[in-house]
């Protein structure tokens, strides 16, 4: 997938092809040899026929040249006390990669075509040439071949992604970009897509720090609270909302483009994706505010991608987060993409098919099982606790009591809204079903309500306190 190079990355190779670089005195220096030299003067500044013509006919004589072999160095190894040079070398090697794709799976044939580069990837600072260059040079190596090798996907990727994830987590949106950009072209397999989430604390947790701060959502708040109604984003209906953090159009693109790869994942990776990110109710606000039909088309693919792998942990989520009404209002608009149109029918569909036959109790259960509670409307509907109290209690021999007790024993530090909302369904639960009360306290909830009332959070305290109420009401009422 060819995408433009990020105006700073161009401007930088740009400057350096007109460097004019002492070739001859370097050959004096040793810096490089005279064979090394004439191979790299067949190929630069010249039309991009001839390269891939001189190329193709030398394919082992340039792949020595880049990466050794035969018991000769390669002239990086030659030259790597002339950064000059070296900044050359890999500009000149990318333009190649780029114009002569035999390149690519000419130099994987070598034993290990990486080990030139990858020391080159360490730098004081993320944007420093050497590594940054390196860097472009390794995605096209690794890309144009679509090595997939257990060798390089164990050890080189784990290094790039590391890399690359320092760009995309940089305060410049420029190289961000890049970094983006290049996990966008790494990402040509499921080895790589599954290394890729296998790395998610450096690889997928900037990407979505990105895409909650386009929602407006802070990066340590959840995605789900706009259901509640804290967020001033949530109040927006249709696309009258806009993009929030300075999170420019194209980046939030290339950033949508690499999670929709991802998703061919999704049967692996989608319910965890969700229970880390809350990515349903991401998406579906995204989506209310996505600017352009190219971005709502990867919010409906992605979505759809990982919906249908995950229907019965999901589709419950995506009905909370109001997916399906948001999916109605879609459908009076007029696209012009036949493939977004497409999309967002097999969603809409989908979710209809779900919501012909669940009820808001298969919501709840969804919900608890996610082990990620939010202010979603069951919780606060008493007609749904005087119909489903007891239903809860029982079902599957107290399995969601158990999960409660799981979920409301957690810390939750930097989402306190999730206790608040486990000592509101425990509430109910008592006041409703009071006879089952040591059904609760055998899971130790009434003993970490009681804690929960010297909480920090203002919430957290109110609703343990009404929880523990219940209890205190069904004390009195039996005396």
């Amino acid at each position: 997938m060819s995408l433009d190079p990020p105006t700073y990355l161009a401007s930088l190779q740009g400057n350096i092809r007109q460097r004019l670089i002492p070739w001859d005195g370097a050959v004096r220096a040793g810096t490089l040899t005279e064979e090394q030299l004439a191979r790299i003067r067949a190929v630069d500044k010249v039309k991009k026929d001839v390269r891939k013509q001189t190329i193709e006919a030398d394919l082992d004589g340039y792949r020595v040249l880049f990466v050794g072999g035969d018991g000769k160095k390669s002239v990086l190894e030659l030259a790597a006390k002339r950064q000059d040079v070296v900044q050359y070398i890999l500009v000149l090697l990318k333009d190649l990669l780029d114009t002569v794709p035999a390149l690519s799976k000419a130099l994987v044939e070598n034993g290990d075509p990486y080990r030139h580069f990858l020391p080159l990837l360490k730098s004081a600072q993320p944007g420093d040439a050497i590594p940054l260059l390196t860097s472009t040079v390794l995605v096209s190596l690794m890309a144009g071949s679509r090595d997939e090798a257990s060798a390089t996907v164990d050890k080189a990727l784990p290094l790039i992604f590391n890399y690359l994830s320092s760009l995309a987590k940089n305060s410049d949106a420029g190289l961000q970009d890049i970094g983006v950009q290049e996990f966008s072209s790494l990402l040509y397999g499921s080895a790589t897509r599954r290394q890729f989430w296998t790395q998610r604390g450096e690889t997928v947790s900037p990407l979505i720090d990105i895409l909650k701060a386009a929602a407006g959502i802070g990066k340590d708040s959840s995605a789900a609270s706009l259901v509640g109604g804290s967020s001033t984003t949530a109040n927006r209906s249709g696309f009258e909302g806009s993009l929030s953090g300075g999170v420019g159009l194209q980046l939030l693109y290339h950033v949508l483009l690499v999670m929709w790869q991802l998703s061919f994942e999704a049967a692996e990776i989608g319910a965890a994706l969700n229970k880390e990110h809350d990515i349903v109710f991401l998406y579906t606000q995204l989506l209310r505010l996505s600017p352009k039909e190219k971005t709502s088309r990867l919010l409906l693919a992605t979505l759809y991608n990982i919906l249908s792998a995950n229907q019965d942990e999901l589709l419950g989520i995506a009905v909370s987060a109001r997916l399906p009404s948001l999916l109605q209002n879609l459908q009076t608009r007029q696209f012009n993409d036949p493939d977004l149109r497409d999309d967002l029918d097999r969603l809409r569909e989908l979710l209809e098919e779900y919501t012909k036959t669940k009820t808001t109790f298969d919501e709840y259960v969804a919900e608890i099982n996610q082990g990620h509670l939010r202010w979603t409307p069951p919780h606060r509907n008493t007609v749904f606790w005087a119909e489903n109290a007891r239903k809860i209690l029982d079902y599957e021999n107290g399995a969601l009591i158990r999960k409660l007790a799981e979920i409301i024993k957690e810390p939750w530090e930097n989402e306190k809204s999730v206790l608040a909302v486990a000592c509101n369904d425990i509430g109910y639960l008592v006041r409703e079903v009071p006879e089952k009360r040591y059904q609760l306290e055998k899971h130790g909830l009434k003993t970490r309500v009681m804690e929960l009332m010297g909480d920090s959070d203002e919430n957290v305290r109110w609703e343990s306190l009404r929880a523990l109420g219940g209890w205190l009401q069904y004390s009195f009422d039996t005396k």
